[in-house]
């Protein structure tokens, strides 16, 4: 029996990559082993290359079954993003995708690596794809969707991300802190 993955999400706030942040998708493993160790260190947010080493043994040495796999090779990839490794985060992601093509939270993360190169048309497209097919925290998808409308110039998208990520989450800080800097005009 396979141990039950649930996905989280990771939100780099905008001033940490340039002008915009991702959120990005990492997939808590439940049990035991290197799989497990893998999506904690992805959910705490490390970096570190022990992590990544941890999630590449776990991949190349546990018995994993096609979910699990594809969730770890999330967490492998968050981890790469947080290193700024978007080519590698990239493959990482494609291939969860090419696993389980209606993994979400691939394309929302998908979605966050493209953002953080500055690709937001791209980024929006992963984020609405992985939207549409129900990740867990949709909340810190709209707030990377609305990185990305502010990075295509489109201030009324990102407002209406921001705001609905704030109405999904409202305890959350980041969009509300984010929506501070806009002035809402009526006509």
């Amino acid at each position: 029996m396979s141990p039950k993955v649930v996905f989280a999400f990771l939100v780099f706030a905008a001033a940490l990559l340039l002008p915009a942040g991702a959120a990005s998708a990492a997939a808590f493993v439940l049990g035991g082993g290197m799989a497990n160790a893998c999506s904690q260190a992805a959910i705490a947010g490390r970096d570190d290359r022990a992590s990544i080493e941890v999630c590449t043994q776990a991949l190349e040495s546990q018995p994993l079954l096609r979910r699990d796999r594809a969730g770890t090779l999330v967490n492998r990839g968050v981890i790469q993003l947080r290193r700024k490794a978007y080519a590698e985060a990239g493959r990482d992601f494609d291939a969860a995708l090419a696993l389980e093509p209606g993994l979400g939270e691939a394309f929302v993360n998908r979605g966050a690596a493209f953002i953080a190169q500055r690709r937001y048309r791209e980024g929006v497209d992963q984020i609405d794809r992985g939207l549409a097919l129900g990740p867990d925290e949709p909340e810190k998808a709209d707030f990377n969707r609305a990185l990305a409308w502010e990075g295509l110039d489109d201030m009324k998208a990102a407002w209406l991300d921001y705001q609905k990520a704030l109405e999904l989450r409202p305890d959350w800080d980041a969009p509300r802190q984010e929506l501070t800097r806009f002035t809402v005009a009526r006509p």
